[in-house]
């Protein structure tokens, strides 16, 4: 939560709206209720139960520049509330933690990476993670920022962490779905003065979280799973250090990296079903985790939920619940863009995490060390026994 989160109000409808969230729950309360409550004002008669978007580039600002709103790129009241939930989802029993969202996964990478880092200094990444990090990679390196990289799977990353200023860490891994200790990994970088942050995106807050298990930060695309429903673009940083997270505002302050206000309340609106579409995605993806196993000509699955995968012994020490994304390789390019045009309930589309299942083949956009019949799969909320028939459906058309 942002420092101007707290007794935060809502000056565009004037009405007081002390944010309370989780406060009044139980220590014990479900994940489904936390995530239904996560940043809700406090009641206020009449009002929405959750204010609408806040359209201001200014406020009413008489006298010395002082209250939690003073402009739209630095503060927002609707922003406020979605942090609030985020923080309490992300990091519910790390006291002193803030969170502060983003335009996109990407605007909230770069922001802990570039007010982190300085030239001379050292950061380890993951070679196997999302496909822009070569792009970062490149632009660290620019400014005398050396970079070191390692796999994730079995926490190879511990090799070079040597010296190193920051470990980047990304579990389970996109598109590969690897999985390393993020707690070891943690204690091992600390040891040697390094943070730790970690990509939460495939897992979400109810998969794991981060700062319990000993990073510094927690990042993620909201644009995936947190928010569902493909319509949004978003990211977020949960830190546990005041001075880290005042330089990650101030970068994102000077970037200009901001949500719109629209988009941070899209995204507060679909946390209430995150557990509801968590849930059932990831018992869906075992579904289909099951079914591909027992293929053939399905090579190189991949699923962390599965009890056979490479990762899940260490998966299911640390994961709540194992994600919505399956991987696995076809014999061919020609046979893996004839599958994916058979399918009838999966959109051939980017991204993963909707309520609507989306494939595609990795290998087109180049970026990604896989072969070139790899799939990456994103299941939906469809009814499990429809989607597993339409995948098997389409590997037999596509073999013929």
């Amino acid at each position: 939560m942002s420092d101007s989160a707290t007794g935060a109000r809502d000056d565009v409808t004037g009405a007081a709206r002390e944010v309370t969230g989780l406060a009044g729950l139980a220590a014990g309360a479900g994940e489904g209720t936390r995530a239904v409550r996560a940043g809700l004002p406090e009641p206020v008669k009449h009002e929405p139960t959750l204010p609408g978007p806040v359209f201001a580039a200014h406020f009413h600002l008489p006298g010395d520049p002082t209250g939690p709103y003073t402009y739209g790129r630095d503060e927002n009241p609707t922003w406020t509330l979605l942090e609030r939930a985020v923080g309490e989802l992300e990091a519910p029993d790390a006291g002193g933690s803030q969170t502060l969202v983003f335009a996109s996964g990407m605007a909230a990478i770069s922001a802990v990476l570039f007010s982190q880092l300085r030239t001379g200094d050292v950061c380890v990444l993951p070679d196997d993670g999302y496909q822009a990090l070569p792009l970062v990679r490149a632009q660290l390196e620019a400014y005398g920022i050396e970079v070191r990289t390692a796999p994730t799977g079995g926490d190879a990353q511990l090799d070079v962490l040597d010296g190193a200023r920051l470990l980047w860490i990304e579990t389970p891994s996109n598109p590969g779905l690897d999985v390393c200790d993020i707690r070891r990994l943690a204690e091992a970088a600390h040891a040697r003065g390094a943070l730790v942050a970690v990509d939460n995106t495939l897992a979400t807050p109810l998969g794991q979280r981060p700062l319990e298990l000993g990073a510094d930060f927690a990042v993620a695309s909201g644009t995936k799973q947190l928010t569902g429903h493909g319509d949004v673009l978003l990211g977020y940083v949960v830190g546990r250090h005041a001075e880290a997270m005042a330089a990650v505002r101030r970068w994102r302050k000077i970037a200009g990296a901001i949500p719109g206000p629209m988009e941070a309340w899209l995204a507060h609106r679909s946390i209430a079903t995150l557990q509801m579409r968590v849930d059932r995605q990831s018992a869906t993806a075992l579904a289909v985790a099951q079914a591909l196993r027992e293929r053939p000509d399905v090579a190189g699955l991949r699923y962390p939920g599965l009890a056979d995968d490479p990762a899940h012994e260490v998966a299911a020490r640390q994961m709540r619940r194992f994600g919505c994304v399956v991987s696995f390789t076809l014999p061919t390019r020609a046979r893996a863009d004839r599958f994916l045009e058979a399918l009838r309930l999966v959109d051939d589309a980017t991204s993963f995490g909707g309520v609507r299942s989306t494939a595609e083949r990795r290998g087109r956009w180049g970026g990604d060390a896989v072969p070139e019949g790899f799939i990456r799969l994103s299941v939906g909320a469809e009814d499990p026994e429809d989607l597993v028939a339409d995948v098997l459906r389409a590997l037999d058309e596509s073999a013929a």
